[in-house]
């Protein structure tokens, strides 16, 4: 990978050095760092930027709306104090907010964006703190819905010497899981630009069926659909139902994102960093494809161009929901200005700021209390830059 120094205009006025990228035999080049509103390669702060209509099969940015509504799980993560034990070990447990759409919804408003929620949690003091937190970080939550038979859903996370998760789930049925069609708010998913959601909606009815619906709505909106698979083995009955399951939705998205691991998983153990493998996943109707590689940045496919943009390097604390602010801040960019998925200056600016999302994240504990606001971002790109 060749690397190559160039420069970039931050509000008109300093100029700094910055990396283009030789991927795939080609080089492509970053231009400015993007956060909403989206940004150009000639101005750091732009406002107001007017939607392009693509042509051919490509979207249109039809939407007045910046709306990103995530549908799904909202629970409570129990994360250790002490890293490197096992739960029984672990002296102490730290309470935080946590379902990775609904650490979207949260990632994606902590950066200035609009997002709502929709999902159900228990008519209990977890549902009703949840519902707290996504109002106290100015989350649309009007499609949060209380169910007064089953608990909010917990998740105990062991964490590694190395930041790393593992999870023990309590829902037997949670009330994630009970989420009904009927319990939908419409109206709510039709006036989004984006539908973001996961996988793990899609276990049991009557979530299973809701999701199918939600997405059927959006679709039928021209709302642009976001899927991030979010692979939690234990919640499936199997490997087989859950690879069966995460692909049965996977020709409707229109922007997948997926780790290296999920390739794997999804591919039955094909080699991840395969470009041929990455590109099997690739399905006709797909605009932008995401994997993400931790500290090592991001991948990123689309129908005309595909590279890498670089991460950063941070002390690790827990890795708790540095993608789904990965998810965040690329969406966040997206709601504003479609035309990234065609302009690849732009979009490599994006990622480049989604990557400094997942990056500030893991430096802190549990994943709602940990995104980052737009400000903390620019600030450390502009040092890893300076």
């Amino acid at each position: 990978m060749a690397l190559h120094s160039t420069a970039f205009c931050f509000g008109g006025v300093v100029s700094l050095p910055r990396n283009s990228v030789s991927f795939s035999q080609r080089t492509v080049r970053a231009s400015a760092f993007a956060s909403p509103p989206p940004l150009s390669s000639s101005s750091f702060a732009r406002s107001n930027v007017q939607g392009k209509a693509f042509a051919g099969d490509v979207l249109s940015d039809t939407k007045e709306s910046s709306l990103v509504v995530c549908f799904g799980e909202m629970l409570i993560d129990f994360v250790p104090t002490t890293n490197g034990l096992s739960l029984a070990e672990a002296p102490a447990f730290k309470k935080a907010a946590g379902g990775a759409p609904a650490n979207v919804a949260v990632g994606i408003a902590r950066l200035g964006g609009s997002s709502a929620f929709i999902g159900k949690v228990g008519e209990d003091e977890f549902g009703y703190m949840l519902a707290d937190i996504l109002k106290e970080n100015n989350v649309n939550n009007e499609g949060l819905r209380f169910d007064p038979g089953a608990r909010t859903a917990l998740a105990f996370v062991t964490l590694r010497s190395d930041g790393e998760r593992e999870f023990m789930f309590y829902r037997n049925p949670s009330a994630d899981m009970l989420l009904q069609e009927a319990e939908l708010d419409f109206d709510l998913i039709r006036k989004a630009k984006i539908l973001h959601y996961g996988s793990i909606s899609l276990i049991t009815e009557p979530c299973k069926s809701a999701h199918i619906a939600a997405t059927k709505a959006a679709k039928d909106a021209g709302v642009v659909l976001s899927y991030d698979p979010n692979l939690r083995l234990p919640l499936w009955p199997s490997a087989k139902s859950a690879r069966e399951g995460i692909l049965s939705i996977w020709d409707s998205a229109d922007v997948i994102k997926i780790s290296e691991e999920e390739i794997s998983f999804l591919t039955e153990g094909e080699d991840p960093y395969d470009e041929n493998v990455v590109r099997k996943l690739y399905h006709p109707n797909l605009k932008l494809l995401l994997v993400t590689e931790g500290p090592d940045g991001c991948r990123y496919y689309t129908k005309e161009f595909g590279g890498r943009v670089k991460g950063m390097k941070v002390d690790v604390v827990d890795t708790t929901g540095a993608g789904d602010a990965f998810v965040a801040g690329i969406l966040s960019q997206l709601a504003v200005d479609l035309s990234l998925l065609q302009d690849e200056d732009k979009l490599r600016d994006a990622l480049l700021f989604a990557n400094a999302c997942g990056a500030l994240t893991v430096m802190g504990r549990g994943a709602i209390p940990a995104l980052p606001t737009r400000e903390s971002v620019l600030n450390v790109l502009l040092k890893s830059v300076a």
